[in-house]
């Protein structure tokens, strides 16, 4: 048996439609085999909790190796998962094509679902269940005084420690705020553009609005918007859209995912074969249609058409510049940036271009931080769970603070806007200078408009 391998990553669809795949007692035993082979190498310790935590049981046992390890104790090892795929990405030899065929993070997403259809442990069902419906929740929040109510609640020390007693939501996360009109009912039309397409990509945009820009910033989608026009790229709002589904990936619901599938994709596929690029400003949603769902659904040729035209914004800008179309006619200076480069962009594997983008912007210093902030998506969120999130983000934190030539950033900035709140919230006092912006945000301010 050969040690590591040297060829790229490839990934297995994930086989959720076959009986075995549900069988416990199954699971268990890949959880097992995949956990002695991890407990072998070690690598992956500094990544994240879930690892730590697995080596500690080991380490903690009668024979000090898995088999010591008892089967009620490898969900610990489950709940810590948050599937950022950074290990399976970034540093485990054993993926395939290896022959030992290590995929952690189906793995454990294979234990999540298990867990969530027969709930095991001791995981909140209704808190997990609210916290991702997304878009239910944020249909009812984004409404004006709903959407100030809740905010005053969400600031609200008494309220917050109500809510964590219970919803099991940790009363000292700060959460995003709710907006009280919606990024697709204010959007500024396109004007009537020619369509330049690109040897790789189509000249003209469908944006997905995604939950977070039209419920919680609809600022992004409107510098979007903003950002295209000025490029003179046509573009629409796709009609009808639902969650992207990740956050009930993540809590392993695969029968919310596949009901939220159902309404997403034949819109999505619509425009992917009218020839429209579609970007998502969210870089969990853009990663849910590129990679999630053509490994759960990769028969279905709608799944595969939205995978083909599903696009980062600043991956498409980055097209749109080296073919000559996007303008470059920067009019302010950025100073100092500190841009973290979240999980859910990095596992695309499309290269850094969001900081590309920036550092062509004249008199800007971009400062790139490549680790995971620990927030991820509603796991940093809940109250088992936030001090390990900010544990796992104090590095991040510190090195966002810092700048270039040691002073303070006048930006920090995250595609993930959920990780660019954490972060704020883990710098506190050290950069009180420091402005969160997105980088849509940033490019907009750049361009002046």
């Amino acid at each position: 048996m050969r040690e590591g391998s040297l060829e790229a990553p490839t990934r297995h669809p994930l086989d959720w439609k076959n009986p075995d795949f549900w069988d416990q007692a199954k699971a268990e035993k890949e959880l097992e085999r995949v956990f002695d082979i991890c407990h072998g190498c070690r690598r992956c310790v500094s990544l994240c909790t879930t690892f730590p935590t697995l080596f500690d049981l080991v380490d903690a046992s009668s024979t000090m190796e898995v088999d010591g390890v008892k089967k009620e104790d490898f969900w610990k090892v489950v709940d810590q998962c948050y599937l950022c795929d950074l290990c399976y990405m970034t540093k485990c030899p054993y993926v395939p094509p290896h022959p030992w065929n290590v995929d952690f993070p189906h793995v454990m997403l294979r234990a999540k679902a298990i867990k969530f259809e027969k709930g095991l442990g001791t995981q909140r069902r209704f808190r997990d269940r609210l916290l991702s419906s997304t878009d239910a929740m944020g249909k009812l929040a984004a409404i004006p005084v709903v959407a100030q109510t809740v905010n005053f609640v969400n600031r609200n020390p008494a309220a917050r420690a109500a809510m964590q007693a219970v919803l099991g939501v940790h009363k000292d996360r700060v959460l995003p705020p709710y907006a009280p009109r919606k990024f697709r009912s204010q959007v500024e039309p396109s004007a009537a553009f020619p369509v330049k397409d690109m040897p790789n990509a189509p000249g003209k945009v469908a944006i997905f609005a995604t939950c977070y820009v039209n419920y919680n910033e609809p600022a992004m989608g409107h510098d979007l918007a903003a950002i295209l026009r000025h490029n003179e790229i046509p573009y629409v709002v796709v009609d009808h859209e639902a969650c992207c589904g990740m956050p009930k990936l993540e809590l392993g619901d695969l029968k919310g995912l596949d009901a939220l599938k159902r309404v997403n994709i034949p819109v999505l596929a619509r425009y992917a074969r009218e020839g429209y690029a579609i970007l998502a400003a969210v870089p969990s949603c853009a990663l849910m249609f590129k990679q999630e769902l053509p490994l759960i659904y990769p028969d279905d040729p709608d799944t595969i058409a939205v995978r083909d035209a599903m696009f980062d914004p600043f991956e498409y800008f980055v097209l749109r510049k080296k073919a000559g179309l996007l303008k470059t006619d920067f009019k302010q200076r950025l100073g100092k940036v500190s841009y973290h480069v979240p999980c859910h962009s990095r596992v695309q594997n499309m290269g850094q271009k969001t900081r590309e983008l920036l550092e062509s912007i004249p008199y800007t210093q971009v400062k790139t931080v490549e680790r995971c902030a620990g927030h991820d998506g509603t796991w940093g969120v809940k109250e088992e769970y936030f001090e390990n999130s900010m544990k796992i983000g104090r590095p991040v934190f510190r090195q966002m603070a810092e700048a270039p030539d040691g002073a303070g950033p006048q930006y920090i900035s995250s595609d993930c806007p959920i990780a660019a709140r954490h972060i704020q919230q883990g710098i506190g006092d050290e950069a009180p200078q420091a402005e969160k912006a997105h980088p849509l945000t940033l490019l907009r301010r750049a361009y002046g408009i």
